[in-house]
């Protein structure tokens, strides 16, 4: 069986993600959708900048204390807690 690579490779995450999306490990793949699903749920996306992301207190602690990111940003942000 060949072991996954790339997006699919298993991460470990940081207890702040855990709070987030579960515990792992699991791939990127499966933590960006479990974060969206997160947001969503939450009713996170802004509704002016659908782009931006408000953070609620356990977002915060994964985007670095910041109270609104970008998409973009919250992609390099979440990738400290990976590993």
């Amino acid at each position: 069986m060949a072991v996954p690579k790339g997006l699919a490779k298993p991460m470990n995450l940081s207890a702040d993600l855990q709070a987030v999306v579960g515990a792992g490990p699991m791939p990127r793949t499966e933590v960006t959708k479990k974060l969206w699903a997160y947001i969503k749920a939450n009713g996170l996306q802004d509704q002016t900048n659908k782009r931006n992301i408000n953070a609620d207190d356990k977002l915060k602690k994964v985007f670095g204390g910041k109270a609104q990111v970008n998409m973009f940003e919250m992609t390099k942000l979440v990738s400290a807690h990976l590993s």
